[in-house]
């Protein structure tokens, strides 16, 4: 029975808890025969009740796909056969012929039962917002994109990789407190932005005034004394910040007049444990700002060079670059935000951004590529023979808020035109003027719940909300507070948290719902809603123009970083600091982690846009880079390329190892540890997240490796146990070959040729870390990156490994296809959602399996379209 003719009968039945029983039993009883002439032929000497290798008796297996383990069961040995990796190659092979009969006779009842279970059920159960799209959804309802409540709320549970699986998003009573909680702080923080309009100011402050910068002290030792200011100035470039203490610093051509007004900048010292932050600034209100800061970069403090407060021309000339530096928000206590980058030059450089701010954030820059100072040697050894580059805070100019609407949207969606008046003498205290508080109540709540809600709002809805608004009023509250209450239990009721999807085929709103919260990770905007009232989303090329407008919108962005986050592991990139005395070069390197995760999100996004095939997912002839990526990543012609902080794309010399996921620094550090790597983790990551076969777990009571930091032994080595012992031979020789390929890459992604070990048994490499210690790991034994993939084909490093993998691009396309399928639909691709995997990848078969048309076709197919 084809899946065709199942699905037919899947949709005539009535009956749906009978499915099972009328479908698959049959259609085991037709292949019964075949299936135990087969497994007695070419199974049972190794799963019978005697020997039950693995753990499977196929003598006892039974035929109830209704239970789970039973039905996983199957599905594993169908799975095993149809790879060829069962018989082993050690016995008797079946036939062609033989081995199609045995796998048509397993799939044909594994796919009805799933079909069965579907039409009853649907493919994905019922499932809530995780935190994210909660949040997104409250910040798009109430036009306030500076709100942050996804940490008020717990963590959502994950299944099949993903924080979108209905199975793993329970709700309790303590949740939906906390999701009580994150709502009613939601709104008063946008009445508290956007109750009364702001008067926008432009405000420069000179980083001479800063507390953080200097004491008042060192500035008037300064101003009277100049000579005796001779503290040294932050970084050296190579072993890049300090990011403590501060001196005051001026450029010579500048008369006295601009000089005291504005020539005058500040760079911090070695010599007090202080990160400059402009702290006279704090955001009035939340909103949107402009934000200037004004610096140039200055070369200073060799022994034989200039005055240490003058910029050395001709250091410059000699290859000196543009200072990179990184503006970070702050909000007590030390809660840092990134909201941009910008490159400072010799001359004062003027860098600008747009940004929203949380009342009450300050303002911290941060020049990431020089000297950190840490104890217990604050001081930059190498600062006193050939001096080091330093920065030059001038000023900071912040205007806003910048007010582009009045009344903003999210005032008048929570109390229209009714006056707002704040109480004097109350902080963020405000009083609504309703003249007719239960009529205004009504009328508010019915526009409230129109633009909350993801579908039509009928009476029953309106009545229920505004009767918690009204009786708020009958015991006495102020208008403002009982729509609070009102409100607040609008963004926690059902038809807000949980999406709503009957079996079958999802209606308008539904596919709006499902469209956006998987190509923004947030609700359907207005225009996306009056498709689906229209019935346009019920025709494909209707659907399909809708996927696309969302795809070349901004939000997009938001797809590719919550799906990368989970289906990359991306969001942990920063679980690990790299070793203090083995990786004293990437110690406190803030610059290279940040980079290197906008690169792995800048990447996919341009194989997304544009529409490039999948294959670059393994391997592409391009990277996205700044200069310092670049740098690390060993690219030649650095100076011509003419890069700074921002990445962009970058062609890649033939030959070189970078180019695509496997080599980005983001994910050799996701699958290291900081101090060590594994080829067991790294070539699990590659089998699972990108060639799509998940590996067992080890077997229990098999100690994991313990890596040796003295060198002694490789990991290769080190394996070799594990290799020869019967538990473990299967897996890792499928697990370790890739994973050897990566051993030429350490825990930040950089290239080596040996391994680095501490102790005894080398000579350290002159130079010091960027924590101003020196070095004392040395050079151990070589790398070896050779290795043969489980059906023979070897390999000698991972350049070659990667023209292995792209051997089959197909399943290079279909593994994505599958991860782009749990994210969007909340759902694992199940065994008889084989069938429409395969059905999109032939669409897109023409298109190189292009990522654009991969996304599109998921969106036009069953699997898309159906719960």
């Amino acid at each position: 029975m084809n899946a065709r003719m199942v699905r037919a009968v899947v949709r005539a039945t009535a009956a749906g808890v009978l499915l099972v029983a009328a479908l698959a039993l049959p259609v085991w009883a037709q292949g019964r025969s075949r299936i135990h002439a087969f497994v007695e032929k070419h199974c049972f000497d190794c799963h019978d009740t005697d020997s039950a290798k693995g753990g499977l008796d196929l003598s006892r297996l039974g035929l109830d796909l209704g239970d789970a383990l039973t039905f996983a069961a199957w599905a594993k040995v169908y799975d095993r056969v149809q790879a060829g990796e069962m018989p082993p190659a050690k016995r008797a092979r079946p036939g062609h012929g033989e081995r199609d009969a045995f796998l048509s006779a397993v799939a044909d009842p594994l796919t009805a039962t799933d079909l069965a279970r579907e039409a009853a059920e649907g493919r994905s159960t019922r499932r809530r917002l995780n935190r994210y799209e909660y949040e997104n959804t409250i910040r798009d309802l109430l036009q306030a994109p500076w709100l942050q409540i996804k940490d008020l709320l717990p963590e959502d549970g994950e299944a099949s990789r993903f924080n979108k699986v209905g199975d793993a998003l329970d709700v309790s009573h303590v949740q939906m407190a906390q999701y009580l909680t994150a709502a009613e702080y939601a709104i008063r923080e946008v009445l508290a932005a956007q109750a009364t309009r702001p008067e926008t100011k432009t405000v420069r402050y000179y980083a001479r005034d800063m507390k953080s910068f200097a004491s008042k002290m060192m500035f008037n030792e300064f101003n009277h004394n100049p000579a005796r200011a001779t503290f040294p100035v932050l970084g050296f470039e190579g072993q890049p910040a300090i990011r403590a203490g501060t001196v005051a610093l001026v450029r010579p051509d500048t008369d006295p007049a601009t000089r005291e007004r504005e020539g005058m900048g500040v760079v911090a010292s070695a010599y007090e444990p202080i990160e400059p932050k402009f702290d006279r600034f704090k955001a009035p209100r939340a909103g949107r700002y402009r934000v200037r800061l004004s610096a140039f970069s200055v070369w200073v403090g060799a022994a034989k060079g200039p005055k240490w407060w003058e910029a050395d021309l001709n250091v410059v000339a000699r290859g000196q670059r543009p200072e990179p530096l990184i503006i970070y928000s702050e909000l007590p206590p030390r809660q840092l935000r990134r909201l941009g980058a910008f490159d400072v030059g010799v001359e004062p450089t003027i860098g600008q951004i747009d940004v929203y701010l949380l009342e009450g954030e300050t303002i911290r820059p941060d020049p990431a590529r020089l000297f950190r100072s840490r104890p217990p040697n604050p001081h930059n050894p190498l600062a006193d023979k050939d001096g080091q580059p330093g920065l030059v805070y001038r000023w900071l100019e912040v205007e806003g808020p910048l007010v582009y609407e009045w009344p903003p949207a999210g005032r008048t969606l929570l109390f229209g035109d009714l006056p707002i008046n704040p109480v004097e003498g109350a902080a963020r205290s405000f009083e609504v003027l309703a003249p007719d508080p239960k009529a205004d109540a009504r009328r508010l709540m019915q526009t409230f719940l129109a633009r909350a809600y993801r579908r039509p709002v009928d009476a029953n809805d309106v009545e229920r909300f505004v009767g918690v608004a009204i009786r708020a009023l009958d015991k006495g509250a102020r208008f403002l507070e009982a729509m609070i209450a009102g409100y607040s239990a609008v963004l926690c009721s059902p038809r807000l948290v949980y999406l709503e999807e009957p079996p079958g085929p999802l209606d308008g709103a539904a596919l709006a719902a499902r469209l956006s919260y998987f190509l923004w990770n947030s609700p359907p905007d207005e225009a996306l809603k009056l498709a689906a009232t229209r019935g346009d989303l019920a025709r494909p090329d209707l659907l399909r123009a809708q996927a696309l407008r969302l795809l070349d919108d901004a939000r997009a962005q938001r797809f590719v970083d919550a799906f990368l986050d989970y289906w990359l592991d991306l969001r942990r990139v920063g679980n690990t600091s790299p070793d203090a005395a083995l990786y004293p070069d990437y110690y406190l390197d803030d610059l290279l982690l940040d980079s290197a995760t906008q690169e792995t999100q800048l990447f996919v996004a341009d194989l997304l846009h544009r529409d490039l095939p999948a294959r670059n997912l393994v391997a592409s002839d391009f990277v996205m880079v700044n200069e310092r990526l670049a740098m690390h990543y060993g690219l030649p012609n650095l100076d011509r390329l003419g890069l700074g902080v921002n990445l962009r794309r970058v062609s890649l010399p033939r030959g070189s190892p970078r180019g695509g996921l496997l080599t980005q620094a983001s994910l050799l550090k996701v699958t290291a540890n900081g101090t060590t790597t594994s080829p067991v983790v790294r070539g699990a990551w590659i089998m699972e997240r990108i060639l799509g076969q998940p590996v067992p777990p080890p077997p229990p009571g098999v100690p994991a490796v313990e890596p040796d930091i003295r060198g002694a032994r490789t990991i290769r080595e080190q394996l070799d146990k594990h290799r020869n012992d019967k538990l473990c031979a299967s897996c890792h020789l499928k697990i370790d070959p890739a994973g050897f390929a990566l051993e030429s890459f350490d825990v930040m992604g950089g290239w080596r040729a040996r391994y680095r070990a501490l102790g005894e048994g080398g000579k350290s490499p002159p130079g010091y870390g960027k924590n101003g210690q020196p070095f004392e790991f040395h050079d151990a034994q070589l790398v070896d990156a050779q290795g043969q993939l489980p059906e023979g084909s070897k390999f000698r490093d991972v350049v070659e490994l990667k023209r292995l993998l792209l051997r089959d691009e197909r399943q290079i396309a279909r593994n994505l296809v599958r991860q782009l399928t749990v994210f969007a639909t909340g759902a694992p691709v199940r065994f008889g959602d084989r069938a429409r995997v395969e059905a999109i990848l032939d669409r897109a078969s023409s298109h190189r399996y292009g990522v654009r048309t991969l996304v599109l076709a998921l969106v036009g197919s069953e699997l898309f379209s159906r719960k």
